[in-house]
């Protein structure tokens, strides 16, 4: 059963005394904790042994509870309500196997022993037992806490004895819990988003082992536990050249962590113009010109080969899209949710294929700018087409994903062809954003007509046309779009 032999709350008051009101408001409320030893002899009751990636495949598909336990101030310091078994059991039935659960220990921790407050400890514990009550695994750690985790050679000393003061105290507290429980030892730890210096990427492999010899000197099913473990900033790249695996006498319990939010200005950078993503974008001057669907297969192809392949569990803590729904018009708002769309289902599904376990992050929230799947208040689903293209795991084959339709153009274009150069194929893609009379000409140098691709009267909308010229000599030609009024001509390079 997964259960502790600890519960706080009203059944503590037959042996504890009941404390103060907790000086944080919503934060916490409840007893303290009854004394338990630093350390104990291991125990291996319901810890299995399973590797760790046997592990996360349970795991998959995993959500994320943010800016609640882990916003500065207090759980509902950040606009998000007291959370509740009632949201959590929604999660559960949305098809959820996992939550991630970032918690923020400071506010709540003396600054000058490093003794957390016990009745934060019944908050964070109170919330872990929703979770494991629904039958999902849970994952608590250390999250941004005010940046004070910082990987660099002046701060590493006080960061360490910090860092195993606290994570001792977690350890202990959650000690008789099973293996449905993970710890994870920090977030995004970084000095700058730049490319690590060996200073940085060191220091923070060395956080890394902190953290697993300070959970592991706890003994009892500490012993055993399942931990999470970092490379720096969490970032796919750093983590596959600097990353470090710390010893540890268990074999096979350590997952590795990594977070994917490709392209920024698509996924999460609220000022962006970039509202298109994919093989099926139209408007370049919208879409990135990186991070494409290639990219991620070759992101998560790296964390594959380098530890699922060794038998280690690699965990995505974190991936998502804003919602986007004030572009300016509600086509341009529709079009970026069929994107959004389209990037959740191809990425997700991604990530299963290469074995990697999916972990939405969900912030709450469920308006502009936001990431928020559920009504936080009522656990009501609110983007279900997401939650769908996250739990539906029917198939794993990113092939089967499709694209957004086409939208309708809000403006008239002709896009370059791809590819060009090109032998002897390429495609032509233009949208018109009125009815007209269109013509699509292939011209040479000369301004001769070389192909009649398309004449006749469309409606507005997107589309495409291949050219194949294998019976063409090599050399430069013209695309020209005429629909009504409007005109465009694009070069084209034929490489024979």
């Amino acid at each position: 059963m997964r259960r502790l032999l600890y519960i706080a709350g009203p059944l503590a008051c037959i042996v504890l005394v009941c404390t103060a009101a907790f000086a944080a408001g919503d934060a916490a409320g409840g007893l303290t904790a009854p004394a338990m030893a630093d350390s104990i002899p291991p125990d291996h009751t319901d810890m299995r042994d399973i590797s760790s990636y046997a592990l996360s495949q349970e795991m998959v598909p995993g959500w994320n509870l943010g800016n609640s336990l882990e916003a500065i101030g207090g759980e509902t310091a950040w606009g998000n309500p007291k959370v509740t078994q009632r949201l959590i059991d929604s999660v559960k039935a949305a098809g959820f196997k996992s939550v991630r659960i970032p918690v923020a220990w400071s506010r709540f921790t003396d600054q000058a022993s490093y003794t957390i407050d016990p009745l934060w400890l019944n908050r964070v514990e109170d919330v872990v037992n929703y979770v494991l009550s629904a039958g999902m695994y849970a994952m608590i750690n250390e999250h941004w806490d005010n940046g004070w985790i910082i990987p660099t050679n002046d701060q590493q000393e006080e960061v360490n004895k910090r860092l195993a003061a606290m994570w001792r105290q977690i350890a202990v507290r959650f000690r008789d819990y099973d293996d449905y429980l993970i710890f994870a030892g920090t977030n995004e730890v970084h000095v700058d988003y730049n490319a690590p210096t060996s200073e940085y990427y060191t220091v923070q492999n060395g956080y890394n082992q902190t953290f697993v010899n300070a959970v592991r000197s706890t003994g009892g099913r500490n012993t055993y536990r399942y931990l999470a473990v970092q490379g720096y900033n969490t970032n796919i790249d750093y983590t596959n050249r600097f990353f470090v695996m710390p010893a540890d006498a268990q074999q096979s319990r350590l997952l590795v962590e990594v977070h994917y939010y490709d392209p920024y200005n698509f996924t999460i950078n609220s000022s962006s113009t970039i509202t298109q993503w994919g093989k099926n974008a139209t408007d370049p001057a919208r879409t990135e010109t990186w991070a494409n669907e290639a990219w991620a297969d070759a992101q998560f192809k790296k964390m594959k080969i380098k530890f699922i392949d060794k038998g280690f569990g690699v965990l995505l803590g974190e991936y998502g899209v804003q919602a986007r729904l004030n572009l300016g018009s509600t086509a341009r708002n529709q079009e970026h949710a069929a994107y959004r769309l389209y990037w959740m289902q191809y990425i997700t599904r991604s990530l299963e294929r290469h074995g990697l376990v999916p972990m939405y992050w969900d912030n709450g929230p469920t308006g502009n700018n936001s990431m928020g799947l559920f009504n936080r208040a009522t656990g009501a689903q609110v983007y279900r087409d997401i939650i769908k293209a996250l739990v539906d795991t029917s198939s794993l084959n990113t092939s089967s994903v499709q694209p957004p339709p086409l939208p309708v153009p809000l403006e008239g274009a002709l896009f370059q062809n791809y590819p060009n150069p090109f032998n002897p194929a390429t495609t032509i893609s233009f949208t018109i954003a009125v009815p007209a009379q269109v013509t699509l000409r292939v011209l040479d140098l000369l301004g001769r007509e070389v192909d009649l691709l398309l004449a006749g009267h469309l409606p507005a909308g997107a589309y495409s046309r291949q050219w194949n010229a294998a019976a063409i000599p090599g050399g430069v030609y013209y695309c020209q779009l005429q629909a009504g009024a409007f005109r465009s001509t694009r070069k084209m390079v034929l490489l024979k």
